[in-house]
């Protein structure tokens, strides 16, 4: 039996997201695997949700439920499980349907997700953990992806969580005079860079926390930050982009008071204000000029502040999950943080008739699926017939290969197997409608009490 268990921004809160995506994405498939009920899993880890299909060995949906979520108990621990929904059979598979369009995202119908549910699958199939229940599912979610994308409007405009997060930070900053410092080296990084160029940013650097920047920079032509000088990158950016899969903060308040303290230190930061320096607003924090790391040793009021005075505020935008940034960061002045909880809160309304389309799309499919999932389970019930009658057909022409002529025998043979196709059509079409009809443990029942078969339930 299928479950999913699903968290997203619809039915659960940030923090609830944040505990779940720290979990081990790689190594939950074996994790939920190793349940002894459990016969496949996959696991789909995103910024906005995370989920886990599971084929079950259960009869019923209440016990199948329950299976999924003492397998989730064992292995996500303390990262929050209960947050899980269940949903069964059909309503799991219209769900994923669902999600591999873009129809469950922020961005109604962002294309980001439909990779993110291949790789996933992929993921599975590498740890050995898919079953063939499973690989029906996620490739006919992918199959209903492509034919969504073709026959309807949704994601014409080609969205994204990156795209709406740039855009917000356009309309507040201008990208294509600012400073921009992009933080990760991942494939959200390799979008995002993509996309402030769109937004004709000119000067960006990369800084890797995990040490991967000079490669990155080098590939996609832009600069690269040491590691040994992130404080002062940090500190010198209008916009600092962070996007990294690191499960912990690499942007705080810390960092950023360290590297305006360093910039202030070198004298030489780009653009320097050309007035006396004034205390009240130097984003470096002291109470006057004296305390300045600039004055403070008995320079003139003639020299020039290496920080900007009244510069628009530094932009830090977070789509990272779990938070790349800390919070405290709101405690450093003139810092604005723009992360996927406010991105959320500006996602655009859908496009009411290319949604519904959609959604019509996905219940077919879902309903398509049910059907060949329930043909696909009687299979083994139309096997044990064919066989019964073939083993039949077989000991009768065995009887009467000993009598007649080989012209006689021929005829024979062929009339008893015409006959033993007329006898098994019926029953084989009979079988498939039941199986359509959701009857097919009426079928199972039936050929076992018929032939004695266990085999065919």
């Amino acid at each position: 039996m299928l479950i999913c268990l699903t968290a997203s921004h619809k039915n659960a809160d940030f923090n609830a997201l944040e505990a779940l995506s720290s979990a081990d994405a790689s190594a939950l498939p074996s994790s939920f695997a190793a349940h002894p009920a459990v016969e496949g899993a996959v696991v789909i880890s995103t910024c906005n949700r995370f989920e886990v299909y599971l084929d079950v060995d259960a009869d019923e949906h209440e016990e199948a439920a329950g299976i999924a979520q003492g397998a989730a108990a064992d292995a996500l621990g303390f990262h929050q499980p209960e947050t899980l929904e269940p949903l069964v059979d059909t309503r799991a598979a219209e769900h994923l349907f669902s999600v591999a369009a873009g129809l469950e995202s922020v961005v109604i119908g962002e294309g980001e997700i439909a990779g993110q549910v291949r790789r996933a699958l992929a993921s599975a199939q590498e740890a050995g953990t898919t079953s063939p229940h499973l690989e029906r599912l996620f490739q006919r979610a992918s199959e209903t992806q492509r034919s969504i994308k073709n026959r309807t409007g949704i994601g014409e405009a080609g969205r994204s969580i990156v795209r709406l997060a740039l855009d917000l930070a356009s309309a507040r900053v201008d990208l294509a005079g600012a400073r921009v410092l992009l933080v990760g080296t991942g494939r959200f990084a390799g979008v995002s860079l993509a996309e402030l160029r769109r937004r004709s940013a000119k000067h960006i650097e990369v800084w890797s926390p995990s040490n991967r920047g000079e490669g990155f920079a080098r590939s996609h032509a832009i600069g690269y930050v040491d590691p040994r000088d992130a404080a002062l990158a940090a500190a010198s950016a209008d916009v600092i982009v962070t996007c990294t899969s690191s499960d912990q903060h690499v942007v705080d308040a810390a960092l950023l008071r360290a590297g305006r303290e360093r910039l202030a230190a070198t004298h030489a930061f780009p653009g320097a204000a050309e007035h006396a320096h004034d205390a009240s607003v130097c984003p470096i924090g002291h109470d006057s000029a004296a305390s300045c790391p600039v004055h403070s040793t008995g320079h003139s009021s003639s020299h020039e502040c290496p920080v900007e005075h009244g510069r628009a505020a530094q932009l830090v935008v977070d789509m990272g999950m779990p938070r790349n940034v800390d919070p405290d960061v709101a405690t450093v002045p003139g810092v604005e943080v723009l992360d996927l909880e406010t991105i959320r809160i500006h996602a655009p309304l859908e496009h009411l008739t290319a949604t519904e389309d959609a959604r019509d799309l996905v219940r077919k499919a879902a309903r398509r699926f049910e059907r060949g999932t329930a043909e696909h389970q009687v299979g083994s019930a139309i096997a044990t017939l064919r066989e019964h009658v073939e083993d039949a057909l077989e000991a009768e022409l065995a009887r009467i290969g000993k009598r007649g002529t080989e012209a006689e025998r021929k005829l024979a043979e062929q009339a008893l197997r015409h006959f033993a196709g007329v006898v098994l059509h019926k029953p084989t079409v009979r079988a498939r409608r039941l199986a359509a009809e959701g009857r097919h443990d009426d079928l199972l029942s039936a050929i076992d009490a018929l032939l004695g078969d266990d085999s065919a339930a």
